[in-house]
């Protein structure tokens, strides 16, 4: 397959050219989409829905439950729909929990400390409460676990993993775009969670789904599962899927595919952290390798935000979220000018700026 036709099956996967008729339908689609950037998460779901949603319309979602936040794999917050957070963290927890035994030992952080913060958590937020970090940082004070240091991230992305909280409806912030949401207790805020029958095989089927054409090491990159294990998960999926190329490793496509929109635009200002981009093992296809190194990931792990066109990255933007801030002008730099028109990188910048003040 060649590379143009590799990113035009990719932008459909991804609902960039085919998007979605609601906001969580798109968060459906893509399962996880990565989000510890806040803004840049709902960002992401906003530019795979029709219409113009703003970031109160993806808010709204979290406050209907529709979807959630959580350390869904590789260490990294994602927003997922709130059915799908159980399942996913029974096939990835664990990795996870393995991959941080080294801070935790640092920080003493054991399962009798995490027991008793869990304990405190549970008894601070049954019964439909909600906290925030600060509050729930509190309680576990209040419990006797520190929280000093890095501890506190860690006791909460612990619980996370768990499956005892999930980050849930938002935090209201004056003149600015929300930051922060409200910790929730899982098993009361997600009613009705999805049991699939396979969760491994449905998960290797929702990343072909919104990610694909792609193959067994760009799942294992994605969950940071074994390779093994990925190959494991491309097998029992198999009747679900089509095999588009097969050198040097199979790639796959699960249909049908999105119906491309023909008035999806073909240049698109991108969040950081940018799925379309990060969620492959070669990123030479939405990328040329010379300008890799100018989007990331970078030594501190940092992914910039990208100006795609017709499906290759061609430059990255800044924008502040701060309060007063937010409602500038974001600025562009192309690696390679002359790629879009200065109307058409405006275009997509403006689409962005009439989401973040919305």
């Amino acid at each position: 397959m060649d590379t143009s036709t590799m990113r035009a099956e990719r932008l459909r996967s991804h609902r960039l050219s085919a998007p979605a008729r609601t906001i969580a339908e798109a968060a459906r689609h893509m399962l996880a989409t990565q989000a510890q950037e806040f803004w840049g998460g709902r960002w992401a779901i906003a530019q795979r829905t029709r219409g113009t949603p703003t970031l109160s319309d993806v808010d709204a979602a979290f406050d209907r439950g529709e979807i959630v936040r959580s350390w869904t794999m590789r260490g990294t917050i994602h927003l997922i729909p709130a059915e799908d957070l159980s399942w996913v963290l029974s096939l990835t927890a664990d990795r996870q929990h393995r991959q941080m035994a080294g801070v935790r030992r640092v920080e003493a952080i054991d399962d009798a400390e995490l027991d008793r913060a869990e304990a405190a958590t549970r008894a601070a937020l049954a019964g439909g409460n909600r906290l925030t970090r600060k509050e729930l940082a509190e309680v576990w004070e209040g419990a006797g676990v520190s929280t000093a240091k890095q501890r506190g991230y860690h006791l909460l992305v612990a619980l996370s993993l768990r499956g005892a909280i999930c980050q849930g409806p938002v935090v209201a912030r004056a003149e600015g775009p929300t930051r922060e949401q409200y910790l929730v207790l899982t098993e009361e805020w997600i009613r009705d969670p999805a049991i699939p029958a396979d969760p491994l095989a449905e998960l290797f089927v929702r990343y072909i789904a919104s990610h694909g054409p792609a193959g067994a090491r760009d799942f294992a990159w994605w969950t940071s599962l074994p390779l093994g294990v990925a190959r494991q998960a491309a097998e029992r999926a198999g009747d679900r899927l089509a095999v588009v190329a097969d050198e040097p490793e199979p790639m796959y496509v699960a249909g049908p595919a999105p119906r491309r929109a023909a008035s999806a635009p073909e240049v698109l200002a991108l969040p950081p952290f940018e799925e379309y981009y990060l969620s492959y093992v070669d990123r030479t296809v939405p990328c040329a390798p010379e300008f890799l190194s100018a989007i990331g990931p970078s030594m501190n792990g940092i992914v910039r935000p990208i100006i795609v066109v017709r499906g290759e990255a061609v430059g990255v933007w800044t924008h502040s979220v701060a309060v007063g801030r937010h409602a500038d002008d974001p600025v562009p730099e192309l690696f390679a000018p002359g790629a879009a028109t200065e109307a058409e990188v405006a275009a997509s910048l403006d689409r962005y700026k009439a989401f973040i003040t919305g």
